[in-house]
């Protein structure tokens, strides 16, 4: 019976499978959070988009909207926005486009939480006087 405790055979490959099954998943989560930044940067870029191109002297105010919301559909695909909002607000007697895009906050790929990130961008908005 001493002798089979002793016995060292096989425990490498054992080993193997510990460690690889937690590089995997550390990998896997790196990955994941670096899809997570991209599209989080992705969804700012596009509402900052969004509001500026709403903020132009002959564009309909809803317009930033469905432009924030094509550039993400274009670059990610259908679904992931979940709202896509452009409205004129008073800042400091300044009249402002503001731009809010609601997308799902990705937990494994692309999916992941609806409404779980919301991004708003802001652009003062242009005159012809």
């Amino acid at each position: 019976m001493r002798g089979l405790l002793r016995d060292d055979r096989g425990s490498s490959a054992v080993e193997f499978l510990l460690v690889s099954i937690v590089l995997t998943a550390l990998t896997l989560g790196v990955l994941q959070l670096a899809v997570a930044v991209y599209l989080r940067n992705l969804t700012q870029d596009a509402a900052v988009e969004g509001a500026y191109f709403a903020a132009l002297a002959d564009v309909q105010t809803a317009e930033g909207a469905a432009r924030a919301r094509a550039i993400l559909e274009r670059a990610v695909g259908d679904g992931f926005v979940d709202s896509a909002t452009a409205r004129l607000v008073g800042r400091g007697g300044t009249a402002v486009v503001e731009v809010r895009v609601t997308t799902r906050l990705p937990i494994i790929g692309l999916f992941g939480i609806p409404e779980g990130w919301e991004v708003t961008a802001r652009a003062p908005l242009e005159s012809l006087e």
